[in-house]
């Protein structure tokens, strides 16, 4: 197993919301992990990394086949919100018209006509700005670990 150990991460809240909200898995032996909750498992991700927006959608998508039976409306709006499959996203604006324009005012995509065509257009310019987002968050960082590297 590997786990990520980060004192600062763009996008989530301080430590404890993070940990009031995490999930606890249990192992077989009986060990149990706290890790970070979906929601925020998925802000911590949009990140510029280009490995990270493949893992975003596969974990919206493995959330939305194991719950889709009879979601409640947090789990429904978390998909609209954070969901990166144009034929997910069409689907459940379909079925959750209410959620979706609930939705709407947090996810301007939801408003707009949802064709797999025109999502893939808009989710594409949702990762360009969270990644330009992510550069401006840690540029300064950056060069302050820069600085200490050198001496200065």
């Amino acid at each position: 197993m590997r786990v990520d150990v980060m004192a600062k991460m763009r996008g989530v809240g301080p430590f404890g919301q993070l940990w009031d909200r995490r999930t606890t898995f249990l192992e077989e032996d009986g060990t149990s992990y706290d890790i970070l909750s979906l929601p925020d498992l998925v802000a911590a991700k949009k990140t510029q990394r280009d490995k990270d927006w493949p893992m975003i959608r596969r974990l919206m998508e493995a959330d939305y086949a194991g719950g889709a039976g009879d979601p409640s409306v947090a789990r429904v709006r978390l998909w609209l919100a954070e969901g990166r499959t144009p034929g997910m996203l069409v689907e459940l604006a379909r079925r959750y018209p209410e959620e979706r324009a609930a939705m709407a005012e947090m996810r301007p995509l939801l408003r707009e006509p949802l064709t797999v065509e025109r999502i893939e257009i808009l989710l594409n310019e949702e990762e360009q700005a969270e990644r330009a987002a992510d550069r401006e968050y840690w540029a300064p960082l950056r060069q302050e670990l820069e600085q200490m590297r050198r001496g200065v």
